[in-house]
């Protein structure tokens, strides 16, 4: 006999938390989708494919404030989104607290951690370091 256990109930937040966190992710979804497959289509299509990105291709690239931009939004949203989706996942299925406690703390530190990098990256690369 399988027994289906209550669902675990929360205090509930002033705040609405969840609510917004559900909001930001269609809206980051959405502009995820604009932002990836222009992102796809640039590279892949118009641009020649994949086989031409090197030192120089990014270098060009980002020295318009526009890609630069572009990638910094992509970057920012993908970690955002995706963290938050892994946070709703680790609610749904850690049972212990601990469990949850750890496995989010992993989550979020290893989420600051690609968005520091990625954004020290974005704004620190030098093209004339070749």
């Amino acid at each position: 006999m399988t027994v289906i256990e209550a669902p675990r109930s929360r205090a509930r937040s002033r705040t609405s938390f969840e609510m917004y966190s559900w909001i930001f992710m269609r809206m980051s979804g959405l502009l995820l989708v604009v932002l990836v497959l222009g992102h796809l289509l640039i590279m892949n299509v118009l641009d020649g494919g994949v086989q031409r990105v090197n030192w120089g291709f990014v270098a060009g690239r980002w020295a318009s404030p526009f890609w630069r931009t572009w990638d910094l939004m992509q970057l920012w949203l993908a970690e955002l989104h995706g963290t938050n989706g892994l946070r709703t996942v680790i609610n749904d299925y850690a049972v212990r607290d601990s469990t949850r406690f750890w496995l989010k703390m992993l989550l979020y530190t290893s989420a600051f951690l690609v968005l520091v990098l990625g954004t020290l990256v974005i704004f620190t690369f030098d093209p004339s370091m070749k």
